[in-house]
């Protein structure tokens, strides 16, 4: 399977998981998957400020991207507060 395939595949699972946890933003399924993409990132470089490393595994992977995604729709709650 593409990279890019499994990025948004990826990106999708931790997005809507986020969106579960963090209610009252709608961003639709598109805004969902941008959010999982952009957490796995996010994800993976806050988690490999203290050490840790999850992305040896899909599931690692998904929950690299799902903290990622919590961490971004946390801010953009803040934003939109203001």
């Amino acid at each position: 399977m593409p990279d890019w395939l499994i990025w948004i595949l990826v990106g999708a699972v931790a997005g809507v998981l986020a969106d579960l946890v963090i209610k009252g933003i709608n961003l639709g399924l598109i805004g969902k998957i941008i959010v999982g993409i952009l957490g796995g990132y996010l994800g993976g470089w806050l988690l490999g400020l203290v050490g840790l490393s999850f992305t040896s595994t899909t599931l690692g992977k998904i929950l690299t991207a799902f903290v990622g995604a919590v961490v971004l729709l946390l801010i953009l709650r803040l934003i939109r507060r203001k």
